[in-house]
């Protein structure tokens, strides 16, 4: 595998470490507390003392950075792995068995996917507000579908093949086939679109945190740092530009990184 590193390869797992290390470790390294008033200015500009500038409230940018990237990383790990997991699993068990459990789970599937993702979030926010649990969950079954039937298209023609027909005629059973036969030879595709639903899951929280549907204060992820310092766009102040740098430098180190991992599956699915 190291062979095939490439140097965008390489900068975008740098990347993705920095900011994965920043949501565990972040908030320790910080020079401030979150909430905590820094200055009597807002909207600062970078500076020794403040190296990403003050918000409009007069509290230091970077620590504010730093803290919300635990929600912002962290909400959309936990949210990925729920899609990526559950569509993997869908998947594998369609393939497996097919005709009605295949038809069930894919027409099932199929009408979530048909609800538009950011009305599907809008209604469920509604419904049950905006607490991370809530916010983990429901981008989690957003993007399940367009997991499963990504997982379910390379276990089929996995399913296919020979050597998956003689385990099936020497009498290897179901969690055999899946675990040995099927899974090993799909991992590094459905790992490279684990890395897509991370980024799909990213932009869709940072939308709904930019609406205030997000994470609620006094937490904040990156989209609602956005938010909450519009006003200084018109002075282009670092407290606005920062968390969206943020934003775009996490969503393109995944994408450099998705090809690291082999297959680089990019087929989208409409959320």
């Amino acid at each position: 595998m190291m062979r095939r590193l490439s140097l965008a390869g390489i900068l975008g797992l740098l990347i993705l470490a920095f900011w994965v290390a920043m949501a565990v470790f972040g908030a320790a390294v910080a020079p401030h507390p979150a909430g905590k008033i820094v200055d009597m200015e807002v909207f600062l500009p970078v500076s020794a003392e403040f190296p990403l500038g003050t918000d409009y409230l007069g509290r230091d940018m970077l620590s504010r950075v730093l803290h919300g990237t635990r929600y912002t990383v962290g909400v959309a790990l936990v949210a990925a792995m729920i899609a990526s997991g559950s569509g993997l699993m869908l998947g594998m068990c369609a393939a497996v068995w097919g005709g009605l459990v295949d038809g069930a789970i894919s027409r099932a599937l199929d009408t979530l996917i048909s609800i538009p993702s950011k009305m599907f979030a809008l209604v469920v926010v509604a419904a049950f507000g905006s607490s991370v649990p809530v916010l983990i969950l429901m981008a989690g079954i957003i993007y399940t579908p367009g997991a499963y039937r990504i997982a379910r298209s390379l276990a089929v023609t996995v399913n296919a093949q020979d050597f998956v027909t003689v385990a099936r005629a020497r009498g290897e059973g179901t969690l055999y086939l899946v675990r040995a036969e099927i899974l090993p030879n799909i991992i590094g595709p459905v790992l490279a679109d684990f890395g897509l639903r991370f980024v799909y899951i990213v932009l869709l929280l940072a939308g709904m945190s930019f609406l205030g549907l997000g994470v609620q204060p006094p937490n904040a992820d990156w989209g609602s740092l956005v938010r909450e310092n519009m006003a200084g766009l018109h002075e282009a102040a670092p407290a606005v530009l920062m968390p969206a740098f943020a934003i775009a430098s996490l969503t393109i180190g995944v994408n450099l990184a998705i090809d690291v991992l082999g297959g680089g599956r990019r087929e989208g699915d409409g959320h």
